[in-house]
């Protein structure tokens, strides 16, 4: 885990300048009226579902809950932990992402350069690029299908509408996938004890008692967090 800290710090650190504008541009915007603190409120609300829904966070979470599940922990680690963890992740795999829709759409937009619907467009393209790349074409086909609206020929022409829930249906089957990847050697870690219990003639021993401890050691030893953490980086492909 020092070992992927280290690595993002280094990432991060590349991209000081965007960061440093983003910071600039806050500091730049001035609310002066009610109805802009109420908008600017109200935009800050919607982070949490755009969060889950344009970024690989679904993914992230549910992989991370899926090895819990596997190890046979019930609240260790406690949500709020896996939570930062996939957040963490999230903001480590989509920087480019937001580093684009910052430059083209959110700079321009600050600087006076550009209207706010322009401004919105920029900023949606990296997001929808990203999206589509993640998408499998049956997800989009199926949800166009439900709308018995034709699959749009161009990138350009994909309405969020259809594409935000095509992207979250892919997410939810590649950390499904992951997850059943995860569960096999937790599985058959489980079966072996149940059956060298069972032949010891050790019924009453609750075969979970004695697997616990040995895929915690065994997690540890592979350096597990590690292992998934870079397993759901390399996933993403960006």
């Amino acid at each position: 885990m020092l070992a992927i800290i280290t690595g993002v710090a280094g990432y991060t650190a590349t991209r000081s300048d965007a960061t440093n504008g983003f910071l600039t541009a806050i500091e730049s915007l001035s609310l002066t009226t009610p109805v802009e603190v109420f908008l600017t409120l109200t935009a800050l609300s919607f982070l949490p579902i755009l969060l889950i829904s344009l970024t690989t966070f679904t993914r992230n979470i549910i992989v991370l809950s899926f090895l819990r599940q596997s190890l046979g922990l019930q609240q260790s680690p406690p949500n709020i932990v896996l939570i930062s963890l996939a957040v963490f992740i999230t903001f480590f795999t989509m920087s480019p992402v937001f580093e684009k829709s910052y430059i083209n759409g959110v700079e321009p937009y600050i600087n006076k350069e550009i209207s706010i619907d322009t401004a919105l467009d920029r900023s949606w393209v990296p997001f929808r690029d990203f999206m589509l790349r993640q998408t499998r074409e049956a997800d989009l086909a199926l949800v166009h299908e439900l709308a018995k609206e034709p699959i749009p020929e161009r990138a350009e022409d994909v309405n969020p509408t259809y594409l935000v829930p095509s992207f979250l249906l892919s997410e939810l089957k590649t950390a499904f996938q992951i997850g059943f990847v995860i569960f096999l050697p937790f599985l058959l870690i489980d079966i072996v004890i149940a059956s060298i219990l069972m032949s010891l003639g050790m019924i009453m021993v609750p075969p979970v008692t004695i697997a616990l401890p040995i895929k915690i050691m065994l997690f540890v030893v592979v350096d597990g967090w590690s292992l998934i953490t870079k397993a759901l980086i390399i996933s993403v492909g960006t």
